[in-house]
Order: C-alpha cells, then structure tokens, then sequence
C-alpha cells in the first residue's frame, strides 16, 4: 500500500487479522505517534492559562483577583468544549492528516498573542479573555485525533489505542505547567512570556511533521446526518454524563489547581507551580491503562471503581481542608487525577464497545458502528470538556468571586454528590444491563 504518496487510503480493514499483521498495524501506528504529539501540543496551548495566571500579579502590571484569574482559565476550557463538535466532524470532511496540519498550525495563533499580551502592563481584562479564547482551538484537538484514530485500529485494540492516543495528548497539561515551574525557577515569577514562546517552533514542527506523515483515511469519512443521528441515541448521552465526571474532572482541575492552592494555601507562585504538574501528569499516564483496564474487565465495571474513588477522594479533600494540611489536600488531589485518568480512559472505551454491540444485535454491520462511534466521541468530548467549565465556576464561586478569602469545601461537596450519580447511573444503565444479558445468555444456552 503507497499510503504517503495518496491522497487517501481506500482500502482499510483493520478487523482483518492478515491484512492487520501485514499492514495495517505499521500504518496505524505511524498515525497514532504523530497524532499524540500534535493533541499533546493541543492539550498544552489549551490549558497555557492556567500556568499564565499564577504569573498575573501588580510586579508585572497584571494585579488581577482570584475570580478574574478563574474566569480567564474558564474562558478556553469552554471555547475547547464547543469546539469539539465542529473538530470531530471537520476530520470526516477534510481527513486526519489534512486537518491535522491546519488544527496544528492554527495553535500559532494562541500562543503568539499569549506571548505579546503577557508582556504588556496595564491590559484590561477583556483582551486577556479574547486572548484567552483563542487558546481553545487546543481543546478542539482532542476531538479530531480521538475520532481519527478510532478507525485506524481493530475494535479489540480501540481502549488501549484511544487511552494512549489521549494519554499522550493530557501530557499536554503537566508539560506546559512543568515549563511554567522551570521558567519561574530559573528566571523568576516576572517572565511568562517565556513560556508561550518556547511552544512556537514546536508547532512549526509537529505541523511539517503531520503533513509529510500522516494519513487520510477514507473509513473515517460520516455521512450526511451521523452526528444527528447519534444525538437521538440515549448512550450518547448516558455516556456523555460520565465524560463529564472524568475528563471534566481531569481537565477542570488541571486547569485550577494552581489557583486553588494559592486561595486555599496562600502558596507563591513557585510553590503553586511545584505541585500542580503533578496530579495531569499521573492522570495523563493512568489513561491508557483505563483503556487497557476496560479492554479486559469492560468499560462499565473500570467506570464504577473509578468514580467510587474519585468519591474516597474528595472526601479527603474535604478533611484536609478542616484540618489545614497541605499536604493531604496535594495527596488527594493526585489521587483524584489518577484516578479521572483512568475513568478517562474507560469511558472512552465503552463507546465503541456499546454501539459495537448494538449493530450485532441488529444486524446493521460494525462499519456504520464505526461511524456513530467517531460522532459520539465528538458529542461525548464536547459535553465532557463543559464538566472542566463548571469546576472552574464552582471554585470561582466558592473562593467568592472577585474579592477572594472563601473556601472551596462548598466545590467539593458538590463534586461528591455528582459523583455519587454517576456512580449510580454506571451501575443502572451499563453494569446492570450487562449482567442480566449475560444470564440470559448463560440461560438460552442451557436449554
């Protein structure tokens, strides 16, 4: 198969067992690399403000409250979420390579203005929100790559291809905030300008890199009307619900952290940026093992114990708070990460299992499953990113908006309880469902 030298590639059975070994595991693989980093750069463009913000203070000229500062890590969490629609169905229309390049090349833009504003004392805070804005074409990367690599791999392979494809793009989040601790530590709390730039050879490259290459995939073409047609499913949206509990919770605490220490903690700066990498990278790296984790024991039961955990956490965050220690309140942060991390990576998996097994039992063939599946992970994405937005708005409510001096105990309780759900609608829809099937199943072949 001469797959540079074609526009696209026709001819892609990945459930073919010869034609996986003989071909297609290479192709997919060269497509997998490249499309991690390019979400990689996505996720660090996308989440830049929430390391910009810990610099923000009147030695720069920047002296913003703690409720203006969350808005601005608000704003591209929400403009990330909206655009994920419009990305994952963009790939369908243009092809994973061609739109890797443009989705890429595009991150310029963010991380150039980020770059001059942040040197400019005195601006208002509407530039820094426009600025911030553009930042979310980062979060509209996560859609486009997840859905293009959905088609390249065996669906037997899809949970641990997609956690690694959106494990390698979280890193996105620990990188740019572990650059954002180097260049306070080396050059000091004055300086973020430094850290936008240094992503905008790395653009550069990572686009020269798709274009000469990646793949188009004809099998990753939708027709007309598959993403309408996945929003009459209710899967889409029980599983958009659970998104929201697991990425929503891994990006909206990557995104506030920081602040969250610096209201709950009075940290500096240096102390806030020397933890809050932490918990996205450990997030980052569990994401694939939820894949793999749910390729073995299924994508509901992985759910489950993830939210149970997540629930365990948050309660720790709660004692840690009563009791000021700092130190169990960064424990149980990680723990929630890992934790997200892994029921990322799960969820994920349990879209193209469901409708997999749902054009078995219809008979309606695992090609059009395919399809539904690449529109359902752009709805789930979208939905689950506005999870990041709504944590970013219950800690600005909690640490009192624009004055500051609250507490974020209100925030995790909420967090609890909606975990809780999730938890119960895991077990009622999907686990429950799948045990019954199987008795009926164990049952049938008795008789």
């Amino acid at each position: 198969m001469t797959t540079r030298t074609s526009k696209w590639i026709s001819h892609w059975e990945p459930e073919d067992a010869e034609f996986w070994e003989r071909e297609g595991k290479r192709v997919a693989r060269r497509n997998l690399v490249l499309s991690v980093v390019s979400e990689h750069i996505g996720f660090s463009v996308w989440s830049m403000w929430s390391v910009l913000v810990l610099f923000m203070s009147p030695a720069i000229g920047l002296g913003f409250g703690p409720g203006e500062k969350f808005l601005l890590v608000v704003i591209p969490t929400l403009v990330g979420a909206l655009l994920r629609l419009p990305y994952s169905y963009a790939v369908t229309r243009f092809g994973g390579r061609n739109w890797t390049v443009f989705a890429t090349a595009v991150l310029l833009v963010p991380a150039s203005l980020a770059a001059y504003f942040v040197h400019r004392p005195g601006t208002p805070l509407w530039v820094f929100l426009l600025v911030a804005a553009t930042a979310g074409v980062g979060g509209g990367n996560f859609a486009s790559s997840m859905t293009n690599i959905t088609s390249f791999y065996p669906q037997r392979r899809q949970g641990w291809a997609l956690g690694l494809n959106a494990g390698g793009g979280n890193l996105g989040v620990a990188a740019v905030q572990l650059l954002g601790l180097l260049v306070i530590a080396t050059a000091g709390d004055t300086h973020p300008a430094y850290v936008a730039s240094l992503y905008l050879p790395l653009i550069v490259l990572v686009s020269l890199l798709a274009a000469l290459r990646m793949d188009n995939l004809e099998a990753v073409r939708t027709e007309p009307g598959a993403q309408r047609e996945a929003l009459r499913h209710a899967h889409t949206w029980w599983i958009s619900l659970l998104y929201i509990g697991t990425f929503g919770s891994f990006i909206g605490y990557g995104f506030a952290f920081g602040l969250v220490l610096q209201n709950q903690f009075a940290s500096t700066p240096l102390e806030a940026a020397s933890y809050t990498f932490l918990g996205p990278l450990l997030g980052s790296v569990a994401r694939p093992s939820g894949g793999r984790l749910a390729d073995r024991w299924g994508g509901a039961r992985v759910t489950l114990w993830s939210f149970a955990g997540m629930g365990a956490g948050t309660a720790v965050l709660l004692l840690a708070s009563d009791a000021g220690s700092f130190g169990l309140f960064v424990a149980g942060f990680t723990g929630l990460f890992v934790l997200s991390g892994i029921g990322n990576g799960s969820t994920y998996k349990m879209i193209p299992a469901v409708f997999a097994q749902r054009a078995l039992s219809s008979g309606t063939g695992l090609a059009g499953a395919r399809r539904l599946s690449g529109a359902v992970i752009g709805i789930a994405g979208a939905v689950g990113a506005l999870g990041g937005v709504a944590i970013n708005l219950a800690f600005r409510a909690a640490y009192g908006g624009a004055s500051g001096g609250g507490s974020g105990v209100p925030a995790f309780w909420a967090f609890l309880v909606f975990y809780a759900g999730c938890a119960v609608v895991t077990w009622t829809v999907y686990l429950r469902r799948e045990r019954a099937e199987a008795s009926s199943a164990l049952e049938a072949s008795r008789a």
